[in-house]
């Protein structure tokens, strides 16, 4: 592996964006083989040379990006204290230390991006670049055209902060529910299952058909897609190289949410009962 610049190498490795990164380097919190660098533009090879931050090695892998279609029923955390089926139960047979970008509510399934580049993750995630995340949605009941005039233009949430403008189209209608197709820029906590109650209906069925534009057709529930080169160089020139500068944002928005899932109410299971967990994942053919 050739030489590369260190804030490079330290937001693949998960750190921070490059940006963040030449802030830690111009510190004097990096060394490299022993010796403190503060110069911008210094290189180094992850591979050889012993690179450390604030006296923790950090060790250069192989960066990786995948789509999962995660099931209902999964909690979108490495894994979970009260014994729930997680994501970290299904990514865990990839072989890579993966990270989600982002969550999806307990009982909303769907595409969520992985992976161990940090600097991606954090574009993606930053507010800034609305990006877009199209889901279908089920309600109960009927809608008018002004309930859909007002999740289009905004509505007001429980806790009086306005949504934003929002693409919303009918799918079809059945005798007691609505199928929705909606496009959000912005990332509320639970935002759908909050605008659909501010027009007094409630979200029966989620599902998140793409995140970035990466969709998870077919991918079925529990199954993972590795994200192509063209996929992920797309992803990058649009929400990395924002115009040749890089987000300050340090790496921890890694778990950062879009849909924080709520404690789901569910029946305690009997004493030694063991989960129910999803379907093995499975690593779809290039």
């Amino acid at each position: 592996m050739a030489a590369e610049r260190l804030q490079k190498i330290l937001a693949h490795a998960g750190i921070a964006s490059r940006r963040a990164a030449e802030a830690l380097v111009v510190s004097g919190r990096v060394r490299v083989n022993g010796r403190v660098v503060t110069e911008l533009g210094s290189r180094a090879d992850p591979r050889k040379d012993k690179i450390e931050l604030d006296g923790r090695r950090i060790v250069a892998e192989h960066v990786v990006y995948y789509v999962l279609h995660k099931p209902r029923g999964v909690v979108s955390t490495m894994d979970d204290p009260e014994g729930r089926p997680s994501v970290g139960e299904i990514v865990g047979r990839l072989g890579a230390r993966v990270y989600p970008v982002g969550r999806l509510d307990f009982h909303t399934s769907g595409a969520l991006v992985l992976t161990n580049d940090g600097e991606l993750a954090n574009a993606l995630l930053h507010p800034r670049h609305g990006v877009p995340k199209v889901y279908v949605a089920k309600l109960r009941g009927h809608l008018e055209l002004k309930d859909l005039e007002r999740l289009r233009e905004g509505v007001e949430l429980d806790d009086g902060t306005m949504t934003a403008k929002a693409d919303v189209f009918v799918l079809r209608q059945e005798d007691t529910a609505t199928w929705l197709r909606i496009v959000l820029r912005e990332g509320k906590n639970r935002q759908i299952h909050r605008m659909a109650e501010a027009i007094g209906h409630q979200v029966m069925r989620l599902s998140r058909q793409s995140f970035a534009g990466i969709d998870i057709e077919d991918v079925r529930p529990g199954e993972v897609r590795e994200l192509h080169e063209d996929e992920v160089e797309k992803l990058r020139k649009t929400y990395v190289v924002a115009g040749g500068k890089a987000l300050p944002v340090a790496a921890e928005t890694f778990e950062g949410d879009e849909e924080e899932p709520p404690r789901p109410r569910e029946p305690r299971r009997a004493a030694g009962a063991r989960p129910k967990s999803p379907a093995p994942a499975r690593k779809r053919a290039r």
